[in-house]
């Protein structure tokens, strides 16, 4: 994305704006859960807000721009708030990724409904598209079933218990180079991770946004 900040400053623009309220719903979305279920820690920390500021973390903001990998600021809380500790932290962790695709469904219906075949709003379907494609590309990259994305939490509120607390150790170990290890491309190739996920990213998009054909 960088490079278009001086060859397209617009585009630049839009598209950052779509990736900050991308990652503003994502984080929101877990704090919210979390505070439903009984842990009050997201609130005292000020992350139940929609303030980009509260969920934006500078550096992971910097590298998303910079090379398209990086990530927001992570919501914490505390499990031993939680009545039931694996299942509920499962269910915080699907929030993010569920909101941002709720968020992309709700603004491809209006997009293609109400704005698209009417013409004369070309530059809010140019803001929308991108915030589509984000939030899908956020969702389903975040459930990826590897600690620290959202999908390595889920996984371990899924397995059985006993499985659960091997699965999570090897995970808090080694997830974050076995997630590095499938990102980055090989040989000047594609990234790993992405040539698995770009049919998924395709496909919904496809159903999202039917008649645009660039992404």
């Amino acid at each position: 994305m960088i490079n278009t900040l001086f060859s397209d400053p617009i585009s630049f623009f839009i598209w950052s704006l779509a990736l900050i309220l991308a990652i503003t719903i994502h984080e929101f979305s877990h704090a919210l859960v979390a505070v439903k279920l009984g842990d009050p820690t997201p609130k005292l920390q000020g992350r139940l807000t929609l303030n980009p500021l509260a969920h934006l973390d500078p550096i992971g903001t910097l590298m998303l721009l910079l090379v398209r990998f990086g990530w927001g600021k992570p919501v914490q809380f505390d499990p031993y708030n939680l009545q039931k500790p694996r299942r509920d932290a499962a269910l915080i962790s699907i929030a993010g990724p569920v909101s941002n695709l709720l968020l992309a469904t709700v603004l491809a219906i209006i997009l293609n409904l109400f704005i698209r075949p009417f013409g004369p709003y070309a530059s809010l379907s140019s803001f929308l598209v991108p915030v589509i494609y984000l939030n899908v590309l956020l969702a389903v990259f975040n459930l990826i079933p590897i600690h620290p994305l959202d999908g390595g939490k889920i996984l371990v509120g899924l397995l059985p218990k006993d499985q659960a607390g091997e699965v999570d150790s090897f995970m808090h170990r080694y997830g974050i180079f076995l997630l590095l290890f499938m990102i980055f491309p090989f040989f000047g190739g594609s990234s790993p991770v992405f040539s698995l996920l770009n049919p998924i990213i395709n496909f919904l998009l496809h159903i999202l946004l039917p008649t645009i054909n660039y992404i």
